[in-house]
């Protein structure tokens, strides 16, 4: 080989040494996640330990993830992190693709409660992220004694000034007017929904409905005074209570006794997603031990990893992040709706909106 020809040879490994090293950097991770919910620093590490960079982009409701699934994000995003009941709703529509379970090892970290779920049996398509409630919070100071019921946002006797906000997500919504019928709050016969369907619609034309809000706004609003009563996650309660105790410090969080909602978020990956090789990586930094519990430390969601318990903080072995057994007792998961009882339920829903 000539002198020529070796430095021709070395130009051209150092143009492809660039042009590869190049191309890592420019690697990104599409995350689509609820707002509030990821610590900047875990996003960092993930980001030099793999040269990659995670573009972050965020949801306030399902049915807003969902939507922009359908309106083609099942193509832009590498991860997303739906609720239990939504992980039917993802797989039915071919919005989601199977797991490789061999390319996370971290798995074997969830406890086992975890895996093995309902929704998704034996976590083909989903790993678990976090777990939590969505309960009701009020004022203290507005209802000093305030009953430990959903009666706060549906009984007009038992509030009929003060403003209230109610989640905008149908089945949350449905089964809390649910429970204040004193029904199951997983409630699911077509009898059931029409009841609490009546309910929300006599509900909304109330003079100090404020609308339907979800998790931080709902938390805002309380916050700032606007609202007196709202729905939203003992994470969420937790983590902006921490950032604002004087904003927070006569707000209280409340699973009531007719029932509430207990989920579990997991991570998926979409359908069309650019980069899945990476994606899985993500998920199983998510699942290692010490990344698991800095996640829970941040957001003040209870995890569901248990290699992670060694090192979490005390905040969250302890209500609300950690119910008590009575209140374990009254927690329900959301119903997964597929097929017809689906769109029956999205007729009803798109009524009460509509009223």
């Amino acid at each position: 080989m000539s002198k020529h020809t070796k430095t021709a040879a070395a130009v051209a490994f150092c143009s492809l040494l660039l042009g590869t090293g190049a191309q890592a950097a420019e690697e990104k991770l599409y995350l689509f996640n609820w707002t509030e919910y990821m610590d900047p620093e875990i996003i960092t590490a993930f980001e030099q330990k793999y040269d990659v960079e995670v573009v972050q982009n965020y949801y306030n409701s399902l049915p807003e993830m969902f939507a922009k699934l359908n309106a083609g994000g099942a193509s832009q995003y590498d991860i997303i992190v739906p609720s239990n009941y939504y992980v039917p709703r993802l797989i039915e529509t071919g919005l989601v693709q199977k797991l490789d379970h061999a390319k996370i090892p971290n798995l074997a970290n969830v406890k086992e409660q975890f895996q093995d779920p309902s929704f998704d049996p034996g976590s083909a398509y989903s790993a678990p992220y976090q777990w939590g409630t969505t309960g009701m919070i009020y004022n203290t100071d507005t209802f000093p004694d305030a009953p430990n019921s959903w009666s706060l946002m549906f009984d007009p006797e038992v509030n009929p000034d003060y403003p209230f906000a109610i989640m905008g997500d149908g089945q949350v919504a449905i089964g809390a007017a649910c429970g204040a019928l004193g029904k199951p709050y997983d409630c699911d016969t077509l009898d059931s929904w029409r009841e609490a369907a009546k309910l929300m619609i006599e509900t909304k034309s109330r003079d100090n409905f404020s609308g339907f809000t979800d998790g931080t706004p709902a938390l805002q609003q309380l916050a700032r005074g606007v609202t007196h009563v709202g729905m939203s996650y003992n994470g969420d309660y937790l983590y902006f209570k921490g950032e604002d105790p004087e904003a927070f410090e006569h707000l209280a969080f409340a699973i009531p006794d007719e029932g509430a909602e207990m989920w579990v978020d997991s991570m998926m990956i979409p359908s069309g997603a650019p980069h899945p090789d990476l994606a899985h990586k993500f998920i199983d930094f998510i699942l290692d031990a010490k990344i698991g519990a800095q996640l829970s430390n941040y957001n003040y969601y209870a995890s569901p990893n248990a290699a992670a318990e060694p090192y979490l903080d005390e905040a969250l072995k302890q209500p609300p992040a950690q119910p008590t057994e009575e209140e374990m007792k009254r927690l329900r998961f959301t119903p997964s709706l597929e097929g017809e009882q689906l769109q029956t339920f999205q007729q009803l829903w798109s009524e009460v909106q509509a009223r």
